[in-house]
């Protein structure tokens, strides 16, 4: 059994950031978490709760605030990185000298690399310490903040190519309202969290043109099918894309109100702009990004992705999204499995 309490971080103060800083408290830790905006770390130390991004949940007092990256980093025997994904590079850039010998880092973070296109962890080898990026470990699943810090039942799945550090934060995280799976399959975990997102914004698309639910499940289907074509090209295993962070968090993510994906695609098909939408939210959905990253990375591989295609017209060329969705039915007719 991992050791408790052990000295962890949360990098990154949103929704999810602060939800994991209740659960690795809730699991007997020492907690610091890392907020950029200092009017939200003296917020969150003077109240204890985080009425920005996770109102009616107090942070125990186990939590501690700072927005000095260094300390959060330092001394640190896990940290757990919930930055927006775009940030990583710089965030993680900066902090990489300040890991200790022994420290393990834990991505929650879903997206791609825009520009590179590249996977969290392919980012993490290009700027952390060899050794540090090869025990690092990715947490991926269908797990939305508030259910977390309410204390509700969830399942999520932790991957990582060294069996013995990916156990060991397995342990430590996991308690009897937080079940955590193992895997090996960086890429896939990594590519079902990043895509599903696209996905998403096209199951909101579709709700809100009033498709129904038929529509609905089409996409979360071929959703899938088109995210396994994608992560298998990458290396990944097709039987990962079954499991929490393919179907499980795909299947939350499209048919849930809490969504920040689907909301996006439920005010495009309401027939708002990009723009209006976008400055209405606060918080950031990564399917926005990921849309283009996951559009030009489907084109380099050579892999068929309809609705990735379809999603990047509407949410990136501002294609009316009727017509845009249309476009999925009048593909030319296939076998399932093609």
């Amino acid at each position: 059994m991992a050791p408790s309490p052990l000295p962890t971080s949360v990098i990154g103060a949103g929704s999810y950031g602060t939800c994991l800083a209740i659960q690795l408290a809730a699991a007997g830790h020492d907690v610091t978490l890392w907020a950029r905006d200092p009017a939200l770390a003296a917020e969150l130390d003077r109240t204890r709760e985080n009425r920005v991004y996770l109102p009616g949940f107090l942070l125990p007092p186990s939590v501690q605030i700072t927005t000095q990256l260094e300390r959060a980093i330092r001394g640190k025997a896990i940290v757990l990185g919930v930055t927006p994904s775009h940030a990583i590079r710089d965030v993680f850039g900066r902090a990489a000298s300040w890991f200790d010998a022994d420290a393990i880092l834990v991505n929650a973070s879903k997206g791609l690399e825009d520009g590179t296109l590249l996977t969290i962890d392919e980012v993490y080898r290009q700027i952390l310490a060899p050794r540090l990026a090869a025990r690092a470990t990715f947490l991926s699943g269908p797990t939305f903040a508030a259910e977390i810090a309410a204390g509700m039942p969830s399942a999520i799945v932790l991957a990582g190519r060294d069996p013995e550090t990916t156990g060991f934060v397995q342990r430590a995280i996991s308690t009897d309202r937080f079940r955590t799976y193992s895997s090996d399959d960086v890429t896939g975990v990594l590519v079902g969290g990043a895509i599903k997102n696209v996905v998403a914004i096209a199951a909101g698309v579709s709700d809100g043109l009033g498709f129904g639910s038929n529509a609905r499940a089409a996409l979360i289907t071929r959703g899938l099918a088109e995210i396994t074509r994608v992560g298998v090209a990458m290396g990944a295993q097709a039987t990962t894309f079954a499991g929490l962070s393919g179907m499980g968090d795909l299947v939350l993510t499209c048919s849930s109100d809490t969504s920040r994906n689907r909301k996006v695609g439920l005010a495009l098909g309401h027939g708002k702009t990009m723009a209006e939408i976008l400055g209405d939210m606060r918080m950031v959905a990564e399917g926005v990004k990921t849309t283009k990253v996951a559009h030009e990375l489907a084109r380099k591989l050579g892999v068929p992705a309809p609705i990735t295609e379809v999603m990047h017209a509407i949410v990136h060329e501002g294609a009316p999204a009727r017509e845009a969705m249309q476009r999925l039915m009048t593909r030319s007719l296939r076998a399932e499995q093609d």
